[in-house]
């Protein structure tokens, strides 16, 4: 007799705990409906030319079609759960932006690159911009997440370099980022707390 499959020697150990229930779950079942009947000798040694060419086709054994139907919900659901714990994940590999000028800036151009979270929990930034004009003394760029259509929360400033130079600059974002986050770049000036005009926006909303 062929020994069960191990459930552990089959996922491991590095899984996550409502992950590894999930595959629990769909491996019991898999145990429970059990092997498919053995074929035939007849089936097992593939159509013959007479059967080609009648093309006569023999109807599934009942059981064999109701357990083909049954893995393949299962498969269905461990695949809808494997995507429903995943969704969130959007930017677990590096992700690209590009950012276009606004009317007060509409020559502006910038890329921002999103690397993967790093052991603090924080998402590393790098950020190329170019054509903004410098600002005045004091005055700043600052980068917004934004989060349903909304700004959220700040992940750096920074100064150009001048609308005929490039800037780079590194920065973070400290949150849990969600599918659909996006972000902007404002112009901070003296005396504003407040995030600013937007400069820069993502270039599927142009």
């Amino acid at each position: 007799m062929t020994p069960k499959p191990d459930f552990d020697e089959l996922v491991g150990l590095d899984v996550e705990p409502g992950e590894r229930e999930r595959l629990r779950r769909v491996h019991e079942l898999l145990l429970q409906a059990g092997p498919p009947p053995e074929l035939s000798p007849e089936l097992e040694a593939g159509p013959t030319l007479a059967m080609t060419l009648g093309g006569r086709q023999r109807r599934p054994h009942g059981r064999a079609m109701l357990l083909a139907a049954a893995l393949a919900l299962l498969g269905l659901a461990f695949l809808g759960g494997y995507l429903a714990g995943n969704r969130g994940n959007e930017a677990a590999g590096v992700r690209t932006l590009s950012l276009v000028g606004t009317s007060l800036d509409p020559s502006a151009l910038a890329s921002l690159r999103i690397d993967p979270v790093d052991a603090a929990g924080n998402w590393p930034m790098r950020l190329n911009v170019t054509g903004l004009p410098k600002l005045p003394l004091h005055g700043y760029y600052a980068v917004f997440l934004v989060r349903n259509g909304k700004i959220y929360a700040p992940c750096g400033t920074f100064l150009a370099a001048g609308k005929t130079g490039g800037t780079s600059v590194t920065l973070n974002a400290p949150y849990r980022i969600q599918h659909g986050d996006t972000w902007v770049v404002t112009r901070q000036l003296p005396g504003r707390s407040e995030p600013g005009p937007v400069v820069l926006k993502p270039a599927a909303e142009a």
